[in-house]
């Protein structure tokens, strides 16, 4: 199924689950550009607090952005230090404010929790975003896929980290793929469907097709992704067929922009 498209009130554009949000529970939810205060190459939802933004700014909209997904306060937030790996961090109320208020002191892609009111956030341009609820265990997690992380298949050790931690059984847990790069405009050279193939195998292969006439490669993050977390019992999944190269006015997109651009953010929150 795909994602549900929101404007709130304050001018806030973004996407929510279904999936995630039926048995209640869980506040979540998938930034676009649209609704934020920032100004000129970070117009306007800009949500990355490292890419030189104004941080009142950044302030701002995180404030904006969590109050059109009811997903708690700015300053319980914890933030996600990305390095495009499969490390799936357990958040507890000491983490609360990390990222915003106070210094990061671990690397990790994935981040979960099974306490209430501690945001979880991760960032993307084109990478995938993926959100986990268990509302069996009142377990949650979000992870961010690059094509890195699809290749060392962190969507499928999160389940299986939830699992380990919390008890999670992966029939339980409702799983959304957010907007990112889609195969239209992911085009690559050889390295990076030989890394997929030679990491996957023939899981990723259906979702790799070959450029007309060139010696480049289309890929299918969204469905290895997909692929992944179905293979690891999580068979309830909603993906959003929205393509940040495609949509450039909707989202901010690096393929095209380098480090010029503002970032989306992924939220999920037991309340």
């Amino acid at each position: 199924m795909d994602l549900r498209e929101h404007r709130a009130e304050n001018g806030v554009v973004w996407l929510e689950s279904e999936t995630i949000s039926a048995p209640g529970g869980v506040a979540h939810g998938f930034s676009t550009r649209l609704g934020g205060v920032s100004r000129g190459i970070y117009s306007s939802l800009n949500l990355g607090h490292t890419r030189g933004d104004d941080p009142a700014a950044v302030r701002e909209n995180y404030r904006r952005f969590l109050a059109a997904t009811g997903a708690g306060r700015v300053e319980d937030v914890v933030i996600s230090h990305q390095v495009h790996g499969d490390v799936v961090r357990v958040c507890t109320p000491a983490d609360r404010g990390k990222g915003i208020d106070r210094e990061r002191d671990y690397d990790a892609d994935g981040l979960m929790t099974d306490v209430p009111n501690l945001p979880l956030v991760i960032f993307t341009a084109d990478c995938i975003p993926i959100l986990f609820y268990d509302p069996v265990r009142h377990v949650v997690a979000a992870s961010h896929a690059g094509w890195r992380g699809t290749a060392q298949a962190i969507a499928a050790k999160t389940v299986k980290r939830m699992g380990e931690v919390y008890g999670s059984r992966p029939a339980d847990i409702r799983t959304a793929i957010g907007p990112g790069i889609s195969d239209c405009c992911f085009l690559t050279h050889q390295d990076v469907p030989e890394a997929m193939l030679a990491a996957l195998g023939d899981l990723a292969r259906p979702f790799i097709r070959p450029a007309d006439g060139e010696k480049r490669f289309h890929i299918d993050l969204k469905g290895i992704n997909a692929a992944l977390l179905r293979g690891a019992g999580a068979t309830q999944v909603d993906i959003s067929t929205d393509c940040t190269g495609c949509l450039r006015e909707k989202y901010w997109n690096h393929r095209t922009t380098g480090q010029a651009r503002g970032s989306m953010a992924s939220v999920i929150m037991l309340k």
